[in-house]
């Protein structure tokens, strides 16, 4: 067989028509092993079909996807990562499939250490007792795609050494083009399945194949070291170019706690919480401040170091979510918040979940009820979204999104893989731990601060309800933003002055002028009543009562008081730097100009009515 012709080795990406030029030409081996994947497969279909003839199908559900999972085991390490995948498609499997294949672990038993070795010396030229110092004698960790040893190199630094599997390019590229195959059939035959499965199993593979070479693991590890290191309290291992290869990585090794083991956490004297903390804000970073993220952030890939720090392992699998997937993610959140499920349904339209020429008719209620069920209805108290854990409302969108046709985008699944994966290393620390209200705060600075336009109307869209400015957002803004790890007070103020008073802030600082001048009029009604206490009273009024804007205003300014990092002598400059500003001579008449209008709207009201001299009050329109 020519190898070079596999992706992962000379060509080094997947490349379907490739891999169909080398196993097109080996009927025997492909119908040999297509037997060994379609026969438990098979086999497997016709007990359901027995199931749902007898009626047991719901009964026996849980049964048979313990069954389905057991079975993914069998086949090896293409169909446990295909299993992986599937874990995270609600579109394509049902949700007690879900839950059962998010157990699926890719731990099996190691390959001799002869043919571990006689791959470093193929990829790296020289014999591991040359290249090592030391090099542990069986291997300290066993996975699906390789197996890792401890090592010290000659210059005493100690390392970890992966080794890919033999033979394992080869074998994954023959259950890929079994599987590409059968898919297609599938598709045909099954109207019921909607989604491209062709298309989500090369997306698949591309991963996969990435994952299997490890050079591209190693420039991965280093590229999120350059986006991510240097925040606070995030270790990111170093690699040794020198001793690294398609099928050899050489890294750092890592002493480190899982964070699982809460005992040992608590012995070292680490606070495992913190540590969850700091890996969900690192997380938000990843997902929605560069895109570039870790898709796989189970403990294993998660330790705490002895001096306080979180490391991230393994950079095999990662994934890229674009711009405006980012800020249409934010966009949801915003939406979802608001209970908006109108514009909730046009996201998924916008994020790729739905195609453009969906029917949105019956899928808006559908998410109402969904929605309804997780937050409680618009206008009620219900459950604040900070509150919830993100497995409940994946678990609910999972039923929904298998009814109707919805399909997944693969940038998706890896997040939900990652989120899901990093909440349930969180709850196991700490039932009651809540990654969206650790992640709020983030999203709320981000809201207050980014200058991208697709954020300006999520701004706007948070802010603003029927034309009314809801200051109660503006305050909870502020609040979770000032809990934001990273939050500067300081440069939050210039940048949401800068945009206020710009071009694309027109629309808040008009609405702002209005509230303003509102406050300041009923400010002055109330004024020259406690002044001239038998003067004209309006005609309806209510006495010592301050108005509503005055106390938001007071009340924001609280906040801002109680925000870390402020002195009000920092802010001097930030001060005169608006005032002078020409928008702020403009927000100022608009202002006056308004507080005018009302005052003579009032006084030719009351000639109108009364007939005689006006009163300087009246009841606001």
């Amino acid at each position: 067989m020519d190898v070079a012709l596999l992706p992962g080795t000379a060509a080094e990406r997947y490349d379907p028509e490739q891999i169909a030029q080398v196993y097109d030409a080996q009927r025997f081996r492909v119908w040999r092993r297509a037997l060994a994947i379609v026969g438990p497969l098979l086999w497997f279909a016709l007990q359901l079909g027995f199931d749902r003839l007898t009626g047991q199908l719901k009964r026996r559900e849980a049964h048979r996807a313990r069954q389905f999972r057991e079975l993914l085991t069998a086949l090896g390490p293409a169909a446990i990562k295909i299993g992986q995948a599937l874990s995270t498609r609600p579109d394509l499997v049902p949700p007690v499939y879900l839950e059962e294949l998010t157990l699926l672990q890719d731990q099996l038993p190691p390959f001799p250490n002869e043919v571990a070795y006689q791959f470093i010396e193929e990829e790296l030229g020289q014999k591991p007792e040359v290249l090592f110092a030391e090099l542990s004698p069986q291997p300290v960790a066993a996975a699906s795609l390789g197996q890792v040893y401890k090592g010290r190199l000659h210059s005493g630094e100690w390392v970890a050494v992966k080794v890919q599997r033999p033979g394992l390019v080869e074998q994954i590229s023959l259950d890929i083009y079994i599987l590409r195959h059968l898919l297609a059939w599938v598709k045909k035959r099954v109207k019921r399945i909607r989604s491209d499965l062709v298309a989500i199993l090369d997306e698949f593979a591309t991963r996969l194949y990435e994952e299997m070479d490890y050079t591209q693991e190693g420039l991965n590890a280093e590229k999120f070291a350059r986006l991510y290191g240097h925040i606070a309290d995030i270790y990111v291992p170093k690699i040794y170019w020198h001793l690294t290869r398609r099928r050899v990585l050489t890294m750092e090794w890592i002493n480190g706690i899982k964070l699982t083991d809460i005992e040992q956490m608590l012995a070292a004297g680490l606070d495992t919480k913190k540590m969850v903390a700091i890996g969900v804000q690192c997380s938000l970073r990843q997902l929605l401040e560069h895109g570039f993220f870790h898709a796989d952030p189970h403990p294993g890939n998660l330790l705490a170091t002895l001096d306080g720090k979180l490391a991230y392992l393994d950079f095999g699998m990662m994934s890229y979510v674009s711009p405006q997937q980012r800020y249409g993610l934010i966009a949801a959140i915003v939406h979802m918040v608001n209970r908006d499920y109108d514009a909730l349904a046009m996201d998924y339209v916008n994020l790729g979940f739905l195609t453009p020429d969906t029917d949105l008719t019956p899928i808006k209620p559908a998410l109402t009820q969904a929605f309804t069920e997780i937050l409680g209805p618009a206008g009620a108290l219900g459950v604040s979204v900070s509150q919830l854990n993100i497995k409940t409302i994946t678990d609910r969108l999972s039923q929904l999104m298998y009814e109707y046709p919805f399909q997944v985008p693969a940038y998706y699944a890896l997040i939900i893989r990652s989120l899901v994966t990093l909440e349930g290393v969180a709850i196991s620390i700490d039932p009651q731990f809540k990654v969206l209200s650790v992640a709020y705060p983030y999203v709320a600075k981000r809201l207050l601060t980014d200058p991208a336009p697709e954020l300006r109307q999520s701004l706007r869209d948070l802010l603003f309800k029927d034309g009314t400015f809801r200051w109660n957002r503006l305050e909870n803004l502020l609040k979770n933003a000032a809990n934001s790890d990273d939050f500067d007070l300081e440069k939050v103020l210039i940048q949401v002055g800068d945009f206020l008073f710009s071009e694309r802030g027109r629309f808040i600082r008009e609405k702002l002028a209005e509230e303003l001048a509102l406050g300041i009029d009923q400010w002055g009604q109330q004024l020259w009543q406690q002044f001239i206490p038998n003067g004209h009273r309006p005609l309806t009024s209510t006495p010592g009562v301050t108005p509503a804007t005055w106390e938001h205003l007071r009340s924001l300014w609280q906040i801002l008081q109680d925000a870390p990092g402020f002195e009000p002598r920092r802010f001097l400059p930030l001060v005169s730097r608006m005032i002078f500003r020409p928008e702020t001579s403009q927000f100022a008449q608009h202002v006056a100009r308004r507080v005018g209008e009302r005052f003579l709207s009032r006084w030719l009201r009351q000639l109108a009515l009364n007939g005689s001299r006006p009163s300087l009050v009246l009841a606001p329109r």
